[in-house]
């Protein structure tokens, strides 16, 4: 291989931040723990939106979902917005994206015409014809289901038909399929037709290839799990015993001085009208209540769907190693977003930016380069990840890039190079429109036209118990962090063209 270095982004779906087995041993994930070992782990990594379409167009764009236009779920992210992929092709790397792309809706329009959309979505002779070069991906092998959702088509049918799973339908809900939709916990799909083992042994044929060609690549290996419906094939099902697990709780009277939307979400029968403008669906705004049993087969289950990942991992750093490729790839694992599972009273995701749900697990390997078996603190954040790797291939990082090159940070060289981090969520045009600011110890909420808010020490308060928006005796700490908030939205605008002379 040339001396210029592969890249190879593996990223899971509304990880949480502390399910990696090397520092939290409820859990198994040997591979994972194999980049703990071998690499650097990131402990306060941020997402800059907590769903899907946002983040993963600012990891392939280096923009906040505020500047790239995909600003929330069910929109897409404009063919013409400027990509890493792209950056990649001109400079003669192969690129390619194999699993969950979610650039692109569900619903397609004659405005906005989605590729990730009914009925397309399901046309397997469009996919087994399709070589287009998607979003600076020229190969992409594309999937859209979580476990086993309605939306299985693409790639991911394809290659269930040619393994000789004729009867896929049977392992997916209605209109599409027919299974049952109440089943949860153990799916009865055989682990060899999961999704896992398709990305495994799509993406480690790509490898194959790069290496007979002698060519250096990005390639993005992306997993769907484990974000919910909580399923997985046996044994996988049954490995955790729910009532060995820790469950977090909610402190009575911990909602009591947060925004509204807090304490509606802990109601049994909770009235969000005030909140709906758009009509679309609005993440994380109904009840969250649960049982203490429900809640524990969930979080066994979530653990089994991540440890499935984990083997599958594995057989991607497996094949770098057999084909020699180790040393010179760089290696990046990452999540999306989080994940509540009973935090704060709370379930899977919504507009509540505790840690659990805007930090995600980071791990980075690249022998030689990046120390081993080390634990930084530094701030990342994904809209970080495009220039970064540009630089580390030695590429010019283009001006409309906001994110912050890391690769000194990754490398060791630098200690930190953020003082902040700022995650978006922009959800419904005015009521659920807030923004985060972390910075070193406090962290802080703003929402749109309210006066309401938060403000955590996650010094003196990591759990992240006491909102101290309203104490009087924090008042001048709030006019501080505010001021950073605001010049933190001043320098994050891209300067898309450089100035070049007086006038």
């Amino acid at each position: 291989m040339s001396n210029r270095p592969n890249i190879l982004l593996i990223t899971s779906d509304q990880q949480h931040w502390n399910t990696i087995g090397a520092f939290n041993n409820e859990i198994s994930t040997p591979n994972l723990d194999r980049l703990v070992r071998e690499g650097t782990t990131f402990n306060r990594a941020y997402c800059p939106n907590p769903t899907c379409t946002p983040t993963r167009s600012s990891i392939i764009t280096g923009q906040y979902p505020s500047q790239h236009g995909a600003w929330t779920l069910g929109t897409k992210l404009s063919e013409k917005a400027r990509t890493v992929g792209e950056e990649f092709l001109d400079a003669g790397y192969e690129t390619a994206l194999i699993g969950k792309a979610h650039f692109q809706p569900l619903v397609s329009t004659p405005e906005y015409p989605s590729l990730e959309a009914y009925p397309v979505l399901q046309d397997l002779d469009f996919w087994k014809k399709f070589d287009q070069t998607y979003y600076g991906f020229r190969h992409v092998e594309l999937a859209r289901n979580h476990t086993n959702e309605a939306h299985i088509g693409q790639h991911y049918a394809i290659w269930l038909e040619e393994k000789g799973c004729t009867h896929w339908r049977d392992y997916f809900q209605a209109p599409t399929g027919t299974m049952d939709k109440s089943v949860r916990h153990k799916w009865t799909i055989p682990e060899e037709y999961h999704y896992d083992a398709w990305i495994a042994e799509r993406t480690n044929v790509q490898l194959e290839r790069y290496k007979q060609e002698d060519t250096p690549f990005l390639l993005w290996a992306s997993f769907f799990d484990p974000h919910p419906p909580y399923l997985v094939p046996e044994p996988w099902d049954t490995m955790y015993d729910p009532e060995k697990l820790t469950i977090p709780r909610v402190l009575v009277g911990e909602h009591d001085v947060n925004p509204p939307h807090f304490q509606l979400a802990q109601q049994e029968k909770p009235d969000f009208s005030v909140y709906k403008e758009s009509g679309f669906a609005n993440h994380g705004l109904h009840s969250h209540k649960h049982s203490e049993a429900g809640l524990r087969r969930n979080i066994a289950t979530y653990y089994g769907m991540t440890s499935l990942m984990d083997k599958y991992i594995g057989r991607i750093l497996d094949k770098l190693d057999e084909l020699g490729l180790t040393d010179n790839t760089l290696v990046v694992f990452t999540s999306d977003h989080g994940h509540f599972y009973g935090h704060h009273g709370l379930i899977a995701k919504g507009p509540f930016h505790y840690e659990d749900l805007i930090r995600v697990p980071m791990l980075v390997r690249y022998p030689g380069h990046v120390p081993a078996g080390h634990m930084n603190a530094s701030m990342q954040s994904l809209v970080d990840f495009a220039p970064t790797l540009l630089r580390y291939a030695g590429l010019a990082i283009p001006y409309t890039m906001s994110g912050k090159d890391q690769s000194e940070v990754w490398n060791g060289r630098q200690d930190a190079l953020r003082t902040h981090i700022l995650c978006e969520n922009h959800h419904e045009p005015t009521t659920i429109h807030l923004k985060t600011y972390v910075d070193e110890r406090y962290k802080l909420t703003v929402y749109f036209n309210q006066e309401y808010g938060e403000m955590f020490d996650l010094h003196q308060d990591p759990e992240e118990r006491y909102n101290l928006w309203d104490k009087r005796e924090y008042a001048d700490l709030k006019s501080k962090l505010l001021l950073k908030y605001v010049w933190a939205e001043l320098g994050k605008e891209p300067l898309f063209m450089p100035r070049v002379a007086n006038a």
